[in-house]
């Protein structure tokens, strides 16, 4: 199945370069671009994209924000960040609003089509393997991560608490698996059931969740 990819960025040259690289690829389509975060709110609505690969400074609408409402739409697209440095401080803020991931700007082809890949089957957190050192730096910038909430943590059971730390750890299901001694099928199904009693969208949203209630500490 085609993944369907709308491409939000201010500067031209970055749009053609990246819609020039995914529609070389068999199984990706660039069906949109915008300029502004604005824009990226409307085109979502109109052409329903799997994937939107989101700027972060922007005029109009930041990427931030754009995510925001792109996820309080209860849109069915997974937003992932661009960003020029790979310790930009507002990619976990991005998370935060929503994002499903983050991805440098000077990736190569093949790890733009993967990354892309990766967000839009929600297999793995994300593919660049800065993410994990990402996610533990930024929760740093938030409060101080408080005790994990019983009426939150306590619907989980003790199987399905280690999955989501393993989860905010980076792991894949079939590195989980390996680590459990259980087949991937049976770790896929703890995740679902991870996501629904928690209410997220994503293994992504399910990391952040896991630091900001304390039950992973940063480092």
């Amino acid at each position: 199945m085609t993944i369907r990819v709308l491409i939000v960025d201010d500067q031209m040259m970055v749009r053609e370069g990246f819609s020039v690289l995914l529609n070389a690829m068999p199984d990706i389509e660039v069906v949109g671009e915008a300029v502004d975060g604005r824009g990226a709110v409307e085109q979502v609505a109109a052409l329903n994209p799997d994937v939107v690969l989101m700027d972060i400074r922007m005029p109009e609408l930041n990427g931030i924000e754009a995510t925001r409402e792109i996820v309080a739409a209860d849109a069915a697209a997974k937003v992932l960040v661009l960003t020029t440095f790979d310790l930009d401080e507002y990619v976990y803020q991005a998370l935060r609003a929503g994002a499903s991931g983050f991805l440098l700007k000077d990736a190569s082809a093949r790890q733009l089509a993967e990354g892309v890949r990766v967000v839009a089957s929600g297999e793995a957190l994300l593919a660049p393997t800065v993410t994990r050192r990402l996610i533990t730096e930024f929760t740093k910038l938030v409060d101080v991560p408080r005790a994990p909430s019983l009426s939150q943590v306590g619907d989980l059971t003790e199987r399905e608490t280690e999955v989501l730390v393993l989860i905010a750890q980076g792991l894949s299901n079939a590195e989980i698996a390996s680590r459990l001694v259980v087949a991937e099928s049976t770790i896929k199904t703890h995740v679902s059931r991870v996501l629904v009693k928690l209410g997220l969208r994503d293994r992504t949203q399910a990391a952040v969740f896991a630091y900001e209630t304390g039950l992973v500490r940063p480092g």
